[in-house]
């Protein structure tokens, strides 16, 4: 997996080869957390020093793991600290947590064995007398269930080997897929993350309004906020790991299309006219709660970047800075999204 990350980040995007990406990656990342807003105005020395260190954790450790006992425990230490750094640094849900699982299997009985109780009849007893008795040149008794276990792990490794020939193939392929699946199942797939890096960030910005005509430049806009992607630029970024709001992660996604391709964005709204308790509860903040619900809703683009440490907009309690870009969708009523929802097949949603 590693070293797949590693090689869709250098076949990918230049940034990544002329070792900028990091200069972008903290305030750009899906959900950035505290720590990503300091890191990111960290000395450009020290960006490409981080890029360098990817580089060589996801591209050359992955194989000491064959270099002999020594070097596969090197390789297990520091794929793990890799990891905590990734989770201390960014909300990227579970991922980095179940990437250090397999690492752990890098470390033996020998490393592991002082986590273990010595007490009679414990695991770690027990296998101190069954290396005795091998020690003596006694043959420990084999079980009929570990001639089935045996069977079966062979089985299958043979199969996990056969599944595989398609993604080495894909690895060492210099177009090579990222995040794709090649068998039904999808038992054995390739992977991926930033094999390119966004330069900017923008988000989208749910308003809604009571006033009659969503163009009377009178009209009060009051901005929904979301649990924690940037919105409120006053509010701090939140801290998540291994937790993940699926919404907001697809939000940043979003950002960069249109809403013509993310067509659930316009389902969304609509849910939110209808002031639906399962949507609602999927946001921080309902400017309209314990009110009529809004007549309008629109989608705002912006562009954000983290204020400066130390900074005028910093000493306002401002974590982020913004600028408009202009609208992402435009206003629209729950009256007017009917025949929308009917050309899709979608329930239509009945207004509290």
């Amino acid at each position: 997996t590693l070293g797949a990350e590693g090689l869709i980040k250098i076949r990918g995007d230049r940034c990544w080869r002329e070792l900028t990406c990091m200069d972008y990656h903290y305030e750009t990342q899906p959900v950035p957390n505290p720590l990503a807003y300091y890191m990111h105005r960290s000395p450009w020395w020290f960006h490409q020093f981080e890029t360098s260190c990817n580089h060589f954790i996801e591209l050359v450790v992955p194989f000491f793991i064959f270099m002999g006992r020594r070097m596969c425990i090197i390789h297990g230490i520091l794929q793990i600290l890799f990891q905590v750094l990734l989770i201390i640094s960014g909300n990227l849900s579970f991922l980095n947590w179940l990437t250090i699982v397999p690492s752990i299997a890098c470390f033996d009985d020998a490393c592991l064995g002082f986590l273990f109780s010595s007490k009679e009849g414990c695991v770690k007893d027990q296998v101190l007398k069954i290396q005795a008795t091998q020690a003596r040149g006694e043959t420990v008794p084999v079980r009929y269930g570990c001639y089935i276990r045996r069977v079966v792990n062979i089985s299958f490794g043979l199969l996990i080997t056969y599944l595989s020939i398609p993604v080495v193939l894909n690895l060492v392929n210099s177009r090579q897929v990222m995040n794709t699946s090649f068998n039904p199942l999808r038992i054995v797939n390739t992977y991926g993350a930033f094999g390119s890096i966004t330069k900017e960030r923008t988000e989208i910005v749910f308003q809604g309004t009571s006033s009659l005509d969503p163009n009377d430049p009178t009209a009060v806009w009051e901005e929904y906020e979301f649990k924690c992607k940037p919105g409120d630029l006053k509010r701090r970024p939140c801290l998540i790991t291994p937790y993940h709001y699926r919404l907001d992660w697809l939000m940043w996604f979003a950002a960069f299309q249109t809403y013509e391709q993310n067509e659930w964005i316009i389902h969304l709204a609509g849910k939110l006219l209808a002031n639906e308790d399962a949507a609602l509860s999927l946001m921080a903040f309902n400017p309209f709660e314990g009110k009529t619900p809004p007549r309008w809703i629109r989608g705002e683009h912006f562009k954000y970047k983290f204020s400066q440490p130390g900074g005028k907009h910093a000493g306002d309690g401002k974590w982020w800075i913004r600028k408009r870009i202009g609208p992402y969708f435009p206003p629209v009523s729950l009256q007017g999204l009917k025949k929308f929802y009917e050309a899709r097949d979608w329930p239509y949603p009945k207004q509290n």
